[in-house]
C-alpha cells in the first residue's frame, strides 16, 4: 500500500517511526525523515525546516509549491497521512481534498485546538476522513463519526522507568535560544547550591558543539546528556522548562517542577487574552482527567533559585508518584498499533 506522508516535524517522525513497526508493506511517499524509509521521501524534513518568521515569510512561495507537488504525487497514493504541523497541513488537507473527493485522508497528532485557534477544528472536519488524537479530552472537539482516541504515542517509545535511589538533578532549559537564555542561568544558581547533587544537563541531541558553545557558554559545572529519558530516569529530580519533556518525565516517574519564562507581550496574550490557566501538559491532562495536577509551575518573575529550590525539598514525592500513575490510567496505551491498523484497513 502507498500511502502519502506529511511528517514535518522530528517528533513527528519518532511516532511515525513506531507506526512503521506494525506496517511493513507501507511504502511512503512525500515528506518525511529520509532515514526512516527505504524508499526517498519527496523532500526530507531538514529541507522543510524554517528559522523564524521573517524566514517563514520568505519561503511562502516555495511551501506553496512544495503543497502542489505533494498533491500532485497523491494521485499515486491509497490513502494520505498528515501528523501535526496544521500551519502547512491544514491548507495541504484542502488542496488533496478538492483534487481527490474520495481519497481518505488521516490527521494523526491533532492541533491544540483545545489551547487556541478552535475555528481549526471546523477545518479539519471538512477536510479530514479521520481525526485521530493523541489525548483523549481533545477528540470532544470533533464529531464522533471522524474523531477517536488512539492512544499517547509517548506510551510507545518510553523503554524506561524513574530509578528511585537515583541521586542527580536533571536540568532541562528547552531548545530554543530565547529560552536557554532566561533560563540557563537561573538554573546555574541552583547548581550552585546543590553542589553536592550530581547534575546534568539535558541539551537536544541535534545541538551541533559550535551551537552548544554559542548557547551555553560555561556548563562545565555540569554533566551533559542529550539522551533525555534516561537523564530523567537516572535523576531524583529535574527542573524542566516546558513542553513535551514535562510529560515524559511523568511518564517516566521523575519529580521535577516546570520552570517558564515568556516574553511578556506573549504572556499577556496567552493568559488575559486566550484565557491559558496552565503550561505544563501534564496538569493540563490530569485536570481533565480528574480535575487534579502533577506539579507546581513557576513562572515569569517567579522563576528565581530560591523558588526553585523551594519546589525541589517541598515536592511531596509520594503524591507525585500517585498522580503519575492516575496520569497513565488516564492514557491507557500507546498509539502506534492502532494507528497502523487504521492505515492498512482495506481502503474502500
Amino acid at each position: 500500500m502507498k500511502l502519502l506522508v506529511s511528517a514535518l516535524e522530528p517528533s513527528s517522525n519518532l511516532h511515525l517511526k513506531e507506526v512503521l513497526k506494525h506496517t511493513p508493506n507501507l511504502t511512503l511517499m512525500g515528506i518525511f525523515d529520509k532515514h526512516i524509509a527505504t524508499h526517498p521521501p519527496l523532500y526530507d524534513i531538514n529541507q522543510m525546516a524554517i528559522m523564524g518568521v521573517v524566514d517563514a515569510i520568505k519561503k511562502l512561495p516555495w511551501f506553496f509549491k512544495v503543497a502542489d507537488e505533494m498533491v500532485a504525487l497523491a494521485k499515486d497514493a491509497d490513502k494520505v497521512l498528515l501528523m501535526d504541523a496544521s500551519g502547512f497541513n491544514l491548507p495541504l488537507a484542502k488542496k488533496l481534498k478538492m483534487a481527490y473527493p474520495q481519497k481518505e485522508i488521516i490527521y494523526y497528532i491533532l492541533p491544540q485546538i483545545w489551547a487556541s485557534r478552535p475555528k481549526r477544528a471546523k477545518k479539519l472536519e471538512r477536510y479530514c476522513d479521520k481525526l485521530l488524537g493523541i489525548l483523549p479530552f481533545e477528540v470532544d472537539y470533533y464529531p464522533q463519526s471522524k474523531a477517536s482516541y488512539v492512544g499517547h504515542p509517548l506510551l510507545d517509545e518510553i523503554k524506561t522507568t524513574h530509578t528511585h535511589n537515583a541521586n542527580a538533578i536533571a536540568f532541562m532549559p528547552g531548545s530554543r535560544k530565547s529560552e536557554i537564555k532566561r533560563l540557563l542561568p537561573i538554573f546555574k544558581e541552583v547548581r550552585q547550591k546543590l553542589s553536592s547533587k550530581k547534575a546534568i544537563l539535558i541539551i537536544p541531541s541535534s545541538f551541533s558543539k559550535e551551537k552548544i558553545d554559542a548557547l551555553y557558554a560555561d556548563i562545565s559545572m555540569f554533566e551533559i546528556s542529550t539522551n533525555t529519558q534516561q537523564a530523567l530516569a537516572d535523576s531524583e529530580f529535574a527542573f524542566i522548562c516546558s513542553g513535551t519533556a514535562t510529560l515524559e518525565a511523568a511518564l517516566i516517574g521523575t519529580p521535577f517542577t516546570l520552570a517558564y519564562i515568556a516574553k511578556k507581550i506573549d504572556f499577556f496574550i496567552g493568559t488575559k487574552l486566550l484565557g491559558i490557566t496552565q503550561v505544563g501538559l501534564a496538569n493540563i491532562i490530569l485536570t481533565h482527567a480528574n480535575q487534579s495536577t502533577l506539579h507546581q509551575e513557576i513562572l515569569q518573575e517567579e522563576v528565581t533559585a530560591d523558588n526553585l529550590l523551594n519546589a525541589y525539598h517541598n515536592t511531596d514525592k509520594k503524591v507525585f508518584a500517585q498522580k503519575a500513575k492516575e496520569l497513565k490510567h488516564y492514557l491507557k496505551h500507546g498509539s502506534s498499533k492502532y494507528v497502523a491498523e487504521i492505515l492498512t484497513q482495506t481502503v474502500q
